[in-house]
C-alpha cells in the first residue's frame, strides 16, 4: 500500500513563527524558572519552567540547606574509636557482659576491647572525640552527631547501597539523583550530582550515584581524584580545531536528528537520556576545567586542606557547591579498596590511624572554610559509614561490624552545633535511645533541603516509589 510522505518536523524558526508569541512564552517561563514559583506536579517532584531536567525547581516549603556535601567511608568506621566515647569498655575489659553478647557477632567468644585511642574534649560543648580527629574536634560546636545510627544488614555492599540508595539492592535511585530531580540545579554547566573518591569507588560502584529508573540526567558524575586533571575531565569531546560557535552549531543539528528519531519512537528514555547527556558533555568542556582547577585557589586555602588526595576532594566539594551543584559525593579510599575502613577487622590502631590521617585535616578544613565564606549555613556536610564496628574485639586489635548502633555526623544546613542526638548503651554496641535507622537520615536530609520526602516520588512499573520507601520520619531535634 501506498503511504504518502509525513511532512518534515517544525525546526526552531518555524516553531516560534508559528506560535507568534513563543519568545514572550519562553521569557515569562525563564521568569517563573527564576522566581521559582511553579508549584508541583502530580508526581510530587517540583517542576521547572524551562525545558532543562536541570533547571532549579521549587522545594516543597523553606529549605534550610541548598548544596549537599556528603564525606562517605565505606568500610564502616568504628564509632567507640572516633566520636562515641564509652570509658566503660576498659572497666570490663576482656569481659563480655550480657547486653554485648550477640549471636550475629562472628566472634562469640571474645570480650570488650577498649579503644587505643585517646580522648579529649573540645569546644565550648565539651564533646569527646578521638585522638585520631584532632582537627575535626575543633570543629565540634558546628556539628551535629547522631549516635543512634541503625541499619538493616551488617554486609558491606547491602549496607553502602542502603545509605546511599535507601535500599539493599541496586534497583533503586541514589539520594543525591532523588535531590536533582526534586531540585534541579543551579549550574546548567555541570551535573548536578558529582561523585569523587581518591582511587577505589565504594563497592557498588555506579549505583551509588545512579539514576536507576530516574531519566538519565538526574545521574551522578564520577571523578577519580587521582587521576583527575582539569583539562582531562572531558577530553574524548575537547576539540581543538572548530570554535565553540561552530561546535554549538554541530551539538544544534545532531541533538535535532536526536529529537527527531525520538518523535518517532514516542518518547524513548534511552535517546532522551543520550540527548541530555550530549548537551551536558558539551556545556562541561568549558566550565569542568575551570571547576576543578585547584590552581585558582590561593595559597593559604590550599595549606589549610592539606595535600593528600581526600584533601583535594574536600576542597573540590567545596568549589563544586560554589558553583551550584546540588550534592557532592567524597568517598574514602585507601590505594584502589573499596572499603578502606574494613581494615578495622585486623587492625584498629593502624588501620584507622591511617585513614583518620589521610581525611582528618581536609574534613575540618571543609566546614571551616564554608563557614568563612557563609557557605555553611546553607551547606549540609555529612560524615558516617555504612554501619559501626562492635566494642568487642576480633583477633587481637580488630573488630567486627555493628550495624545495631554507630555514629553519623551532620553539620551545617540548618542543624544544631554542639549537639549530640541519641546514644548507643554504655559499651556503644547497640543503639538504645532516640534510635535513628538510616531511613529516617534519609528523611531529614530532605527535610532540610526543603522536600517532603512522602511527596517526593516517581512512578515506575505500576506504583510510586520514594527514596525512604514506606518509611522515614523526620529527626526534628537536630534542627536549629
Amino acid at each position: 500500500m501506498f503511504h504518502p510522505p509525513q511532512p518534515p518536523p517544525l525546526d526552531r524558526r518555524d516553531m516560534l513563527h508559528r506560535l507568534g508569541a513563543g519568545f514572550g512564552v519562553l521569557g515569562l517561563a525563564g521568569v517563573l524558572a527564576e522566581e521559582r514559583v511553579l508549584g508541583t506536579g502530580d508526581s510530587g517532584a517540583p517542576l521547572s519552567a524551562t525545558g532543562s531536567p536541570l533547571a532549579p525547581k521549587a522545594p516543597h516549603f523553606a529549605p534550610r540547606a541548598k548544596h549537599v556535601i556528603q564525606l562517605f567511608m565505606p568500610g564502616g568506621p568504628s564509632q567507640v574509636d572516633t566520636f562515641d566515647y564509652k570509658p566503660e569498655i576498659r572497666k570490663y575489659q576482656g569481659q563480655r557482659p550480657a547486653i554485648v553478647d550477640r549471636k550475629s557477632l562472628r566472634n562469640t567468644k571474645n570480650g570488650l576491647f577498649p579503644s587505643p585511642f585517646g580522648f579529649k574534649q573540645y569546644g565550648e560543648c565539651g564533646k569527646w572525640v578521638s585522638d585520631i580527629f584532632p582537627h575535626v574536634g575543633e570543629c565540634v560546636d558546628d556539628i551535629s552527631f547522631i549516635h543512634s545510627m541503625h541499619t538493616d544488614i551488617p554486609e558491606h555492599a547491602g549496607a553502602i547501597l542502603m545509605m546511599n540508595l535507601g535500599h539493599l539492592q541496586p534497583s533503586r535511585p541514589s539520594m543525591g539523583s532523588w535531590l536533582v530531580y526534586g531540585l534541579g540545579s543551579d549550574n546548567q554547566d555541570l551535573p548536578g550530582f558529582v561523585a569523587m573518591s581518591p582511587r577505589g569507588q565504594p563497592r557498588g560502584k555506579l549505583a551509588n550515584w545512579g539514576n536507576s529508573f530516574l531519566p538519565g540526567a538526574y545521574s551522578g558524575t564520577y571523578v577519580n581524584l587521582h587521576e583527575m586533571k582539569p583539562d582531562r575531565i572531558v577530553s574524548d569531546l575537547k576539540n581543538n580545531w572548530l570554535p565553540r560557535a561552530e561546535q554549538r552549531r554541530q551539538v544544534d543539528l545532531l541533538t535535532r536528528l536526536n529529537r527527531m528519531d525520538l518523535d518517532r519512537q514516542q518518547q524513548d528514555q534511552h535517546l532522551e537520556s543520550s540527548i541530555q547527556a550530549m548537551e551536558m558533555a558539551f556545556r562541561m568542556q568549558f566550565a569542568a576545567p575551570e571547576a576543578f582547577d585547584l590552581s585558582q585557589e590561593s595559597k593559604a586555602i590550599r595549606e589549610l586542606y592539606g595535600d593528600s588526595e581526600y584533601a583535594k576532594g574536600c576542597l573540590l566539594a567545596r568549589r563544586l557547591v560554589e558553583r551550584g551543584v546540588r550534592m557532592v559525593q567524597v568517598s574514602h579510599s585507601i590505594d584502589h579498596y573499596d572499603i578502606a575502613w574494613d581494615t578495622g577487622h585486623s587492625d584498629i590502631v593502624g588501620g584507622h590511624k591511617k585513614l583518620a590521617d589521610a581525611c582528618d585535616r581536609g574534613i575540618a578544613a571543609l566546614i571551616k572554610d564554608l563557614k568563612q565564606r557563609g557557605m555553611l549555613d546553607e551547606t549540609l556536610v555529612i560524615w558516617g559509614g555504612e554501619f559501626g564496628r562492635a566494642p568487642t574485639s576480633e583477633g587481637q586489635k580488630g573488630r567486627d561490624h555493628d550495624h545495631y548502633g554507630f555514629t553519623v555526623w551532620m553539620a551545617g544546613g540548618g542543624v544544631k552545633g554542639g549537639f549530640s542526638y541519641g546514644a548507643t548503651d554504655q559499651f556503644g554496641l547497640t543503639a538504645v535511645e532516640n534510635r535513628v535507622h538510616v531511613h529516617d537520615l534519609h528523611a531529614t536530609i530532605l527535610h532540610l533541603m526543603g522536600i517532603d520526602h512522602e511527596r517526593l516520588t516517581y512512578r515506575y512499573s505500576g506504583r510510586d516509589f520514594r527514596l525512604t520507601d514506606v518509611h522515614g520520619k523526620v529527626v526534628h531535634d537536630i534542627i536549629a
